[in-house]
């Protein structure tokens, strides 16, 4: 927006300004440029704009605009010399052309004259070798302080002044493209062009596209260093066993990794290279639909803590208290704020070699078992297949009801090779450090949506507690006729026949007959990748 009067920040405004200013990108003509603001700085800035409003308890209340979730079908990567050969072409990498990023380059630069902007400065990932400083540019006060928030951020004015990013996000969630001349989906668009290091992010005020914007990138760049970049949470225990937690939005990444007993790395986005596992980022994008205080205290305080952004969340007009049971904007709503309100975060954001390896999936059907122990081909083989469900909106069109879907690498939208590629990088990490890997279905048992219910999480927290703790290493296991994974008979804390998902249906033919269709469209799903897939590694998925 242009401002008219001065702001609350104007003065202070370039305290933290890069000696490496904006002349990379020809940005010219903007107003004035807010760079690297405090915390309070942008809660005046987004308060004063009418962007937010702050609750009782200290949080950022915030809307995104009509775009609530991640536009999937919106992201184009730019089709170059550089990137050809190397992007998985298909589904969620959809090409462009560079004239026509160019165009749209052109046009947000033209819109952003006479306008403020944001300038938020930060590095994405805790690893010293493997970290890429990056630079987000927005016209809207509050996304800066997201970026703040979820990456990590200079201690140091020397810092701030020496700040040189090697990748770039603009973001202008007011600026919508053309369609027909930009020759792109809708008004919405989100542009990677890796040879030139940038992201374009024009209709959308979602802060999760510039999140997974940046990890996108990472999963180009790093890869390349034999770096396995990859969509799961992280936590160790005291003796250093630490654990990873594969699985796309709403199958507990965040809730399952949240342990007091266990220190948290991070809950989202990570590498693993020849060290061990570092966090990309500095802070949690949580998603809080019916967060309890009760289930899960610590989170919930988060939203109740000073620099928490609460993204679409609905204030009740009574108390002017966030309500987190109101769904009316959308079911996807947001918490953003650093790790370090979470009181067991680890600081370095960084631990050895994982102990174990869990998938989780929200299995639709009500068929899988709520655990099952994998072989390191049988791992390969769900790692490519990333069977899930898609929940709640966490992507645009996606309804209330679990969608069935398979997720290669459990980020497909994300990733940008072929699933192959990742995986082989999984393959010599589970090989190297002896990896045990796990499935954990924290969707429904007894039956599909409608009949059967979704798991108890205090039964789940006891099967993965089991897990850390050694305690499924000795019981007996029986293997599963459908899928040859190994069903333990046993848990302490669950009773015996929640580990047996047939035994959780009242219909066993409805069962069998639910399964064999699963594993139809498992196979099915498989034969995209064939060709690129060891053999040994198709033959541990599933039979009929």
């Amino acid at each position: 927006m242009t401002s008219i009067n001065k702001t609350p920040q104007e003065d202070q405004a370039e305290d933290r300004k890069s000696d490496f200013g904006l002349e990379y990108l020809d940005l010219i003509g903007y107003r004035k440029a807010y760079w690297n603001l405090s915390t309070g700085g942008y809660y005046q800035e987004s308060i004063s704009r009418k962007e937010g409003v702050k609750t009782p308890q200290g949080a950022l209340v915030v809307r995104s605009g009509e775009r609530t979730a991640r536009s999937a079908n919106d992201k184009f990567i730019v089709k170059e010399d550089g990137s050809d050969r190397d992007i998985s072409w298909g589904e969620y990498n959809t090409p462009i052309k560079e004239e026509d990023f160019d165009r749209i380059f052109t046009k947000m630069r033209q819109h952003l004259v006479e306008k403020d902007i944001f300038i938020q400065d930060g590095i994405a990932g805790a690893s010293p070798q493997h970290q890429i400083p990056v630079r987000v540019i927005t016209s809207w006060a509050w996304l800066g302080l997201f970026v703040k928030n979820m990456f990590i951020t200079p201690d140091k004015q020397e810092e701030w002044k020496s700040h040189k990013p090697e990748f770039t996000v603009i973001s202008i969630p007011e600026f919508a493209g053309d369609p027909l001349v930009d020759h792109i989906n809708s008004p919405t668009f989100i542009l990677l062009n890796f040879k030139r290091r940038l992201v374009l992010i024009g209709n959308s005020g979602y802060g999760g596209e510039i999140k997974k914007s940046i990890f996108t990138a990472l999963n180009y760049y790093l890869p390349k260093k034999e770096v396995l970049t990859m969509h799961c949470s992280a936590n160790v225990g005291h003796s250093g066993d630490s654990a990873l937690f594969f699985g796309l939005s709403g199958t507990g990444k965040t809730t399952l990794s949240a342990d007091p007993e266990r220190k948290l790395i991070g809950d989202d986005e990570h590498g693993w290279d020849d060290e061990g596992i570092f966090n990309f980022e500095d802070g949690s994008y949580a998603k809080i639909i019916d967060l309890s205080q009760e289930a899960e205290p610590d989170i919930f305080a988060t939203t109740e803590t000073y620099g928490t952004i609460l993204e679409n969340v609905i204030i009740d007009p009574e108390t002017g208290n966030p309500d987190l049971f109101d769904d009316s904007i959308t079911k996807n709503t947001r918490a953003s704020y650093p790790l370090k309100y979470i009181p067991y975060s680890l600081p370095s954001k960084r631990a050895s070699h994982p102990e174990n390896i869990i998938f989780l999936t929200f299995d639709a059907n009500g068929v899988m078992p709520p655990i099952a122990r994998l072989s390191h081909n049988q791992a390969l083989y769900h790692f490519i297949s990333g069977y899930t469900s898609k929940v709640g909106g966490t992507e645009a069109g996606v309804g209330e009801a679990p969608e069935l879907t398979f997720s290669a690498c459990f980020g497909a939208p994300f990733m940008v090779f072929h699933p192959a590629y990742y995986a082989d990088l999984l393959k010599r990490n589970l090989v190297k450090y002896n990896v045990k890997t796990w499935l954990i279905n924290t969707g429904l048992v007894g039956g599909p949506a409608g009949i059967g219910k979704r798991i108890s999480i205090h039964h789940t927290r006891a099967l993965l507690s089991a897990v850390l703790n050694h305690e499924l290493d000795q019981v007996v296991y029986e293997i599963d006729p459908w899928f040859g994974f190994e069903i333990p008979q046993s848990c302490p804390g669950v009773p015996d026949e929640i580990l047996n998902p047939s035994a959780m249906w009242q219909d066993q033919g409805n069962y069998e007959r639910s399964i064999s269709q699963l594993v139809l469209q498992f196979n099915k799903n498989m034969e995209k990748y064939q060709d690129s897939t060891p053999e040994e590694v198709m033959q541990a998925g599933p039979t009929s």
